[in-house]
């Protein structure tokens, strides 16, 4: 990953109308995953994290690999923002997906980490477990012909599926696993072969003001780094707390989620309320996340044009020509 300034811009302002987009791209870079892996993936555990660092593969994709059948192997392309899109027939994307190289077994792992707002069956219209089960029998169906071939099953790496629950009450902090197992349910027949070749990793953090700090260090971590803090202040708890170095990418994908918190708490209730006693709070409401992302919109352009980005790159990256005049008038205004 690199570290300029236009990096910065174009990655972390790419689809900055969206919350959930910012929270994966935050959630992508290294530092952060190498911290999940090494508190919530068993075999990271006892290694150091500038060792996590290096094992994790240069391969990470946001929003970009399709689970639906015959799909799997397409190659890298362009971040995407989109999800379930074609009801009926099964697309779905990972939100993140890599590769981690565990050094002193020479193990390969191939990772996806999902940001998942509820877990709450009402909610989803079904149990996340068994999405969980579907995403991990994909990411092991998905290595005939990429990581094994023909009938070289011992060869297929194993598998496993982070998911984020972010709406957990104030004990509701918990990490908690999913695996594949072997029992014997008739005679005395003892096999040693390991069957860890899948596992479900469920990791739940509050939401709300939160009264106490968890107990977990990990999810302390997650929490802090989601919550609704300006960024100075994360800065500071990720930098001296969790020894994290604050690289150029991190901090734009810090700004950019914060930008799009305030964006959305500003207009809502100013815009909002206003609104809403005119034609009806949801009306209102409504409107004003529609006026937050037309601001962050420009924001973000404003954000390119300063680190340099051309005209045509800015609107390669799905933003308009008129967007692009704004943001020039805005930048001329205040100069």
């Amino acid at each position: 990953m690199t570290d300029t300034n236009l990096a910065q811009a174009v990655e972390a302002a790419n689809d900055a109308g969206s919350y959930d987009t910012n929270i994966k791209f935050l959630l992508a870079d290294k530092q952060i995953l190498a911290r999940i892996l090494k508190y919530a993936v068993q075999e990271f555990k006892d290694m150091p994290i500038g060792d996590i660092l290096t094992s994790i593969g240069e391969d990470i994709e946001i929003g970009t690999r399709p689970l639906d059948a015959g799909l799997s192997n397409i190659g890298r392309v362009n971040v995407s923002n989109t999800e379930d899109n074609v009801p009926g027939e099964g697309k779905i994307f990972f939100d993140i997906r890599f590769t981690a190289y565990h050094k002193e077994s020479e193990m390969k792992f191939l990772i996806n980490l999902e940001a998942q707002r509820s877990w709450d069956p009402g909610k989803l219209g079904y149990h996340l477990e068994n999405r969980i089960i579907f995403y991990l029998a994909r990411m092991i169906s998905a290595q005939k012909q990429t990581e094994f071939y023909h009938s070289d099953y011992d060869n297929l790496k194993k598998v496993r599926s982070i998911w984020l629950c972010l709406d957990n009450s104030e004990d509701g902090d918990s990490i908690e696993e999913i695996r594949l197992n072997r029992y014997t349910v008739f005679g005395n027949k003892e096999n040693a072969y390991d069957m860890d070749l899948m596992r479900g990793i469920i990791i739940s953090i509050r939401n709300g003001e939160i009264v106490k700090d968890s107990q977990n260090v990990l999810i302390s971590m997650l929490e802090k780094l989601l919550s609704k803090s300006s960024v100075e202040e994360k800065k500071r708890i990720l930098t001296e707390r969790y020894g994290m170095i604050m690289t150029t990418e991190l901090e734009g994908r810090m700004q950019t989620m914060c930008n799009w918190s305030e964006a959305i708490k500003e207009v809502s209730f100013e815009e909002g309320i206003k609104k809403g006693i005119e034609k009806g709070i949801e009306k209102g409401i409504e409107k004003g996340i529609e006026k937050g992302i037309e601001k962050e919109r420009l924001n973000a352009v404003e954000r390119m044009i300063r680190a340099g980005a051309t005209k045509e790159q800015i609107v390669s990256f799905g933003y308009t020509e008129k967007e692009f005049a704004q943001a020039e008038d805005i930048l001329c205004t205040n100069a």
